[in-house]
Order: C-alpha cells, then structure tokens, then sequence
C-alpha cells in the first residue's frame, strides 16, 4: 500500500494510535505472562516503541517515570554496542547512570530487524519493570539509608540477556546469586524477565504487521510525523505560559531551585536548575534520566490534543541540570528514592513556577516488607491538588506514579500480612477556594517476623498550597505493637515487625487553591 510521505491527518491519527496500540499489546503481554505481583497486579512496568536513533515514538499509558526515560537506555545501548547489535539479541540494563531510574526498574531491550540479515536494527522496543527485590541491603531493594548504588542491588549495564534467540539462563543467574548483596528471589526474577522478552517479541510481531500493511518507508515517516506533531503540541502550550520560578524544600532539607523561561518568539522554554543543591549522602540523587522524564511528563499534560507522550515534546525545550546537583549526581551516589520521590517533587516544583497547580501528596509512599522468603513492595496514594478551576482528588497515585495496589485477596493469599484497614484520611487536603484532595490511612497487620521499610516524603513539611490554598496535612508512618505501644516513624526508616505488630501509613493530602 503506499502513501504519500506528505502527513495526511487521517493517516497521522492511524499510525499515532497504531504505534500506542503497540505499547499497549506489549503491556497485555507482559501483565499475562510475569511471575511476580509487583508486575501481574500491581502494574508496576511500562512498554514503548522507539525509532532507529533511540527516540521515544509512543508508549501505553503506563508508568510516567518510566517512560520520559527510556529512551536515554535505548540511546545508551545503541552508543556501547554501535555495530555489535544483531538479529535474535536481546540486553538488559538498569543502570541509572546509563539511562536507568533506580536498580529495581529493569529495561529489556530487542532491537528489531527488517530480516534476519539485515545490517541494522529498524526499530527497538523495549519494557522496563519493577523487580520486587534485585538484592540489596533491605528486602525490596528500596533500602531507606543506602548510601551508595552498591547497597542498593545488583546493576545490569547493557548485558546479553538473549543471543542468537537464546536465553542466557545460567549467565544471568550467575549475576544475581554472586553479588555483595546478592537477589533474594532469582526464580522470580528470571520468570519476570523472560515474560518482559514475552513482551517485546509481541512488539515485534505488530511491527512487521504493520509494515506489511503499508511498506517500511511509510511506517518509519509516520514515526517522525507524530514526533513532529507532538513538538508542535508543546509549542502551543508554551505560548500560553509566563516565567516563573519556585524553591522547593524536601524533609531532608535539600532544595530544588527551577526558573522556567519563556521565549514566546519561537514558542520556546528553558528549564533552569542551577541553585539546586548538591548531590546527598542519602538516596534522594535523581539520576538525570528521571529529572528530564519528570519535565516531560510535566509538558506532555499541558496539551489538551491526544498524543503518545514521546521525544518531540522535549524539541521545544532547554534543559540546564548541572553536573552534580542532586538531579544530576555522579558514580556511585545512591539513587533509589531518587527515581520515587525526588521525581514528585520536581513535578511539583515546576507545577509551582509555573503557577498552574498546588502540590500534590509529593511522594509515592514506597512501602516494603520482606524476609529470604518473602518480598513485597507498594506505593500507596495520597491526595492530589487543586487548581484554579478545580478540586483536588482523593486517595489517587499522583503524577510520576500510575500504578495500583494488590487486591487485598492477593496480597493476604501470597504473604503472611492482613490488610485491617484502608480507608480516606478525613480532612488531610489543603483548605483554599478548591480543596487539596483527601490522602488515605492504610495499616497493615504482620503474621510472621519481617524487615519493613517505608521511604517517604512530606512527613515534615506539608505539601504546598497556591494562592493563598492552604498546604495539605504531612503524613505519618507509625507502628502499634502487639502488646498496644506506639513507636513513631521518621520519613525514611527500617523496622522489625513481629507477629501481631500492625504499621500503620498515613499518607500525605494534596495543596489547596485560592482563599
């Protein structure tokens, strides 16, 4: 079939639904297949389709955080492997200082061929899930006091996960078993990543449909059109923007310091970091990766149109992160928070400069248990913030989190733990002209001795309100013994839990609006 390389709208629909049908098929694939509940229920991963540079054309709906960094991984394996990448190979990485998030999210890579001698890859495809422990110091590997990459579990940089179609089983179990702090469930891990290969190899199928149905030529232009057409969806909402700028305080007293500036000229934006204080001793670095996926989640919502988030909505931005700054730290900082919290609180920050939305709960309330037999991990919602013409929500994942929580039939079914109570926290979101919405109290009963951890945000300063909103309530993290005593817990802590002890999560409310 051949069509004219001029994009026609009708055809721009087509292939812009075509390419998110993809993502989206693959993630149907992925849930089906994965082993583990942080993958199967809780729909903690993403899938998307990339051009012949590495750039992000579209994606399923998935995992904000995810998905505004893939790309830099592709990008990253098509600069070390260069020539070396071949037809039935696939590559595994998670590095954060190659594109990564933090180690528990692992990127499959399948680069995808026209045939199988053909000398370059066409397109790549890639799925990026959130293992539920990849070693470690802690259970989970979301270790709240990591001070380094290497407490946090085992780094995969580009490596042979499938050669010449086939699965590299003993390597890749070599890997997660001899480590300082070795995967505790390397079972599960390998069911995970051979169900994310699952995953690509349905991408690949739909690719090589489509380019049948209209010839490679047509397919390939279509991915630049709708790049383009996303470029040119940011560029209006640009125009419709001021400069602004916004100090933004963690718990732990670090800052982040943006100043956007606006060429309405060439419809253009600068997105200015300096200020921001210096990579920490904690693991609340947010690799680059993350800072840009939290500006381009923050552009992509600004556009009323239906488009595939992907690369084209960053053409029309300057980044300035410097080097160094704890949205751009250096080897070997600790990360883990980074890609969870720190991401919530840049969204917010640039929500505040732009003067466009009142902070949200501000953290993903990342809650983790586990023992060598056992391992879980959630992120739990809170409350979001209002606008100028609108309420908060209630009990909602916000902004650089989409996922859900285990039905509570599972997650008693798979682990030693009862759900006593999950109900709205009364009161939590900001008072203003529109209210911040409501976050939630989840406590959560222990039936055997576990390691438990939460690492949170907004348990000190409150979750800020615009014009002249009031800020949302912080929250709490606590927990009541069996025999009836209370022990108060800080932002970020480890804890040993006995049969009977019940933590209890009281997550944050969202900023209010207006007096």
């Amino acid at each position: 079939m051949s069509i004219s390389f001029q994009p026609d709208p009708i055809y721009l629909e087509i292939f812009k639904n075509l390419y998110q049908f993809i993502a989206e098929q693959m993630g149907i694939t992925l849930q089906n297949t994965a082993s583990s509940v942080n993958i199967k229920e809780r729909l903690d991963f993403s899938c998307a389709v990339f051009d012949q540079q590495g750039l992000l054309v579209a994606n399923a709906p998935h995992i904000p955080v995810h998905l505004g960094s893939m790309s830099e991984s592709v990008k990253t394996l098509l600069k070390d492997q260069g020539n070396n990448l071949k037809f039935g190979n696939v590559y595994i990485s998670n590095n954060p200082y190659n594109g990564g998030t933090h180690l528990p999210d692992i990127t499959v890579i399948t680069p995808v061929f026209l045939t199988p001698d053909h000398p370059k890859p066409i397109f790549y495809l890639a799925s990026r899930g959130h293992q539920v422990d990849i070693g470690g110091i802690t259970p989970g590997s979301m270790p709240p006091h990591s001070k380094s990459i290497t407490e946090e579990g085992i780094l995969f940089d580009n490596c042979l996960l499938v050669e010449s179609g086939m699965f590299k089983e003993e390597a890749i179990r070599n890997i997660l078993n001899n480590n300082a702090y070795p995967a505790r469930n390397p079972n599960q891990n390998i069911a995970d990543f051979k169900a994310q290969i699952a995953a690509n190899e349905t991408g690949v199928k739909e690719l090589h449909r489509m380019i049948a149905q209209y010839g490679l030529d047509t397919v390939q232009n279509y991915m630049g059109f709708v790049q383009d057409n996303a470029e040119e969806c940011v560029r209006k909402a640009i125009n419709l923007l001021t400069d602004g700028e916004f100090t933004y305080i963690l718990d732990q007293g670090v800052k982040i310091k943006v100043k956007v500036t606006i060429d309405r000229k060439n419809r253009f934006a600068t997105i200015d970091f300096t200020g921001t204080s210096p990579q920490t001793n904690n693991n609340f670095n947010a690799p680059k990766a993350v800072t840009q996926a939290a500006i381009l989640y923050v552009f992509r919502t600004l556009v009323k149109d239906n488009i595939p988030l992907n690369e084209g909505c960053l053409k029309p931005l300057e980044l300035i992160i410097p080097k160094g700054c704890f949205l751009n730290p250096t080897y070997p900082a600790a990360v883990v928070a980074g890609n969870v919290e720190t991401s919530q609180a840049i969204v917010d920050a640039l929500y505040g400069a732009l003067g466009i939305l009142a902070a949200s709960q501000g953290t993903m309330n990342n809650f983790t248990f586990g023992n060598e037999k056992y391992q879980y991990y959630e992120t739990i919602c809170g409350g979001s913030g209002a606008g100028p013409n609108f309420e908060g929500t209630d009990a909602v994942h916000t902004h650089m989190t989409n996922s859900r929580l285990t039905d509570p039939e599972v997650l008693e079914s798979r682990f030693p733990v009862i759900l006593e109570s999950f109900t709205i926290r009364p009161d939590s979101g900001g008072q203003g002209l529109h209210k911040g919405g409501n976050g939630v109290i989840r406590r959560l009963r222990f039936l055997e001795p576990m390691t438990a951890a939460i690492l949170s945000s907004h348990r000190i300063i409150p979750p800020f309100g615009l014009e002249g909103g009031e800020p949302g309530k912080v929250g709490k993290n606590y927990v009541i013994r069996k025999e009836g005593t209370t022990e108060d817990l800080g932002s970020t802590a480890i804890i040993e839990m006995n049969p009977g002890d019940i933590f209890v999560i009281e997550t944050p409310g969202g900023g209010g609006h207006g007096t």
